[in-house]
């Protein structure tokens, strides 16, 4: 898909956590086969999966539930998956291509930064003008923000033994699965995640950085109701789905990329994209991410 020249260039990534940059949803996988396993279940299917993939808990255990029909309640089976995830998510390993974009991320942060109200290389004032959506890579800062589903215990669990790489996201800039600042319900495909990371982003800028804009945002998603989140918010994304995940969706990828699988349900959550609209692309590896593509310059 050919990128559309009048994107000005990113100045802001967002990322999802489970299956994006760890292989965690492997792992979620294993753990609920176990279980399923012991109650003569087949394994978890899916287009099942590909449904609860991106959720907060809530949602997906509904979905679950409503599927395996297990002879346990729901809580046995949180308990069963809880002892398991606290075996397996400390094992969790960084996806190919994952550890070198962000540290190359992170390393823009050595360009100049805009001092008493000056503008900083690639930094101007307001909302981004014809010239700044025509021009291309440029020495500007890219800041980062994880947006995950994941609740802040299994978040801790996941990143025990990858606090390094987990570093270029400062605090204050990861929104997790049960932050309240996040209401009940409204948690991906709708919007609000990323909104609130993009908040939090502008809040945390530098003087003399004119606040990022949406357009200006690309999210990096695995999951269906991930990209759908996105789209309603207005921003572009990179799709690198598990290739099992793109096979089960073999023909519907503009669907997807567009943001229009109905994931939400309903008007209210925010207009989604249009079909090759130039805002969002399928990667098979973030080892393939394309700096030049979204104006993007490294430092040397």
């Amino acid at each position: 898909m050919a990128a559309t020249s009048s994107l000005p260039p990113i100045r802001a990534c967002l990322f999802d956590m489970d299956g994006l940059l760890l292989n965690t949803e492997d792992l979620y996988t294993l753990c609920t086969n176990k279980i399923l396993s012991q109650y003569g279940r087949e394994p978890l299917p899916w287009y099942i999966k590909a449904k609860m993939m991106g959720r907060p808990g809530p949602a997906a255990s509904a979905i679950f539930h409503d599927w395996a029909q297990l002879p346990i309640s729901a809580e046995e089976f949180g308990s069963q998956l809880s002892e398991l995830h606290n075996q397996y998510f400390p094992l969790a390993e960084p996806l190919p291509g994952v550890v070198n974009l962000l540290s190359n991320l992170g390393r823009t942060q050595l360009w100049k930064k805009p001092i008493n109200g000056e503008k900083g290389e690639g930094e101007g004032e307001g909302a981004p003008s014809q010239d700044d959506t025509k021009k291309g890579p440029s020495s500007h800062r890219v800041h980062v923000a994880l947006a995950t589903s994941s609740t802040t215990s299994n978040f801790e669990l996941k990143t025990r033994n990858l606090q390094a790489m987990f570093s270029v996201f400062a605090p204050y800039r990861r929104v997790l699965g049960d932050d309240e600042r996040v209401a009940s319900g409204r948690g991906k495909p709708f919007p609000d995640i990323y909104l609130l990371a993009l908040r939090l982003i502008n809040g945390g800028l530098s003087k003399g950085e004119r606040p990022i804009n949406p357009i200006e945002c690309l999210v990096f998603e695995d999951s269906i109701p991930g990209v759908e989140a996105a789209r309603r918010a207005g921003m572009r994304v990179v799709w690198c789905p598990h290739p099992e995940l793109k096979a089960a969706f073999e023909g519907a990828e503009g669907e997807i990329l567009a943001g229009r699988m109905g994931e939400a349900g309903c008007e209210e959550a925010g207009p989604t994209g249009n079909y090759g609209d130039g805002m969002a692309e399928y990667l098979p590896s973030l080892e393939e991410f394309d700096y030049h593509r979204y104006g993007i310059t490294l430092p040397a």
